[in-house]
């Protein structure tokens, strides 16, 4: 009998998502503002042959790109109509990121009208990937600009004066410039740090976080300097030294109130399955007994080392636990090691290595292999 997880169909990938009722109803308020524009013209024009081998960004683009040839030739009346269109357009939030295309692929040259544009797409969808060329190419119009959407009573615009600032967007173009210095950030961020949305406060740790990967004792400053001993300013604060942490920076840790030298004792780390199959999974476990004469906060982490194709291994930091344990009290850790092969990482046969880390510090590690 068919198992359950084999019966399952595949989950969708995220660029099917953006399907013929969406563009559907992109098409139909952009003609709306056309005369003798038919919606299913853009449509027709969309859904080529190419289309089922797009990947998500190229299909956003392709909406963007073939609207266009439906548009005036003059790029500020094919705006205009994009934004009445955008005012009315009902689809899905995936779909209208092409608004925001739009301006990112022909209106870098016109930013006067480009970016009060986005500012109205970002409400649709985040403008976060196409406000960067625009920040690229004007650095320090974009710095202005940036404070005035941090002051907005929209948080959509204010998370994207974070979101569309990080140096090292995921999935978007880097910032150079701001990878060197990151002063103009620092002070939008400084702005938005207290803001009344979570999803915007989240942004600026994501920013911080992103900012550490170069400048990491920066970072461990000014969130020394922005501590208000608020719930938000502590959540805050522990997402954006995420890296950091894991790093085992001592500033970091000091900041969050964990020693870089632990007072403690792990015992060897037993592996239940010495060899275990591609796909397949184990455990493992040891005891963590502290030694400090007083109680003690400990951030308990592990670390597998992936075999991968040049040898050298990859290391990936797994989150544990927090804990305070008193003196001579012990934690028990027990993991499971999942060896799944998944779209973010391939899981190769060979030797692979488990450590506990303690405050950032690994203080045991034991090894097992991966067979086919």
């Amino acid at each position: 009998m068919m198992g359950y997880r084999e019966r399952m169909a595949d989950p969708p990938l995220l660029k099917d998502f953006i399907d013929r009722p969406s563009v559907v109803a992109i098409a139909s308020a952009i003609a709306a503002e056309v005369p003798d524009l038919d919606a299913e013209t853009i449509v027709a024009a969309v859904f080529d042959d190419q289309w089922e081998g797009r990947a998500l960004k190229s299909r956003i683009r392709h909406i963007a790109v073939s609207a266009r040839a439906f548009l005036p030739e003059d790029y500020p009346l094919a705006l205009a109509v994009m934004r009445r269109a955008g005012e009315k357009v009902e689809a899905g939030w995936m779909s209208v990121w092409a608004f925001n295309d739009f301006v990112e692929e022909f209106g870098v040259d016109d930013p006067d009208i480009s970016l009060p544009a986005l500012e109205q797409f970002t409400k649709l969808a985040s403008a976060e990937f196409a406000v960067r060329p625009f920040i690229e190419r004007y650095p320090e119009r974009m710095a202005e600009q940036m404070l005035v959407w941090a002051a907005s009573p929209d948080a959509r615009v204010r998370r994207l004066a974070s979101e569309g600032y990080r140096p090292r967007l995921p999935w978007g173009m880097g910032l150079q410039q701001l990878k060197r210095d990151p002063t103009p950030v620092l002070a939008v961020l400084s702005v938005l740090r207290t803001d009344p949305s979570e999803d915007v406060r989240r942004s600026v740790a994501n920013n911080l976080n992103d900012i550490s990967k170069d400048h990491p004792d920066l970072v461990v400053a000014v969130l020394g300097e922005w501590d208000d001993d608020s719930a938000e300013m502590a959540a805050l604060r522990s997402h954006a030294l995420r890296t950091l942490l894991k790093q085992g920076h001592p500033g970091a840790l000091e900041l969050l109130g964990f020693s870089a030298s632990p007072q403690v004792a792990v015992s060897e780390i037993e592996v239940e399955s010495a060899k275990v199959p591609i796909g397949g999974s184990t455990h493992w476990q040891c005891t963590i007994t502290s030694t400090a004469g007083e109680p003690q906060l400990l951030m308990v982490d592990y670390v597998v080392t992936f075999q991968n194709a040049s040898g050298a291994g990859s290391r990936k930091v797994f989150k544990g636990k927090v804990v305070e344990l008193a003196p001579q009290e012990d934690l028990l850790m027990r993991r499971k090691l999942n060896l799944k092969p998944m779209s973010t990482r391939r899981i190769l046969a060979g030797p692979h290595t488990v450590a506990v880390q303690v405050n950032g510090a690994v203080l045991a590690a034991a090894q097992f292999d991966v067979v086919e």
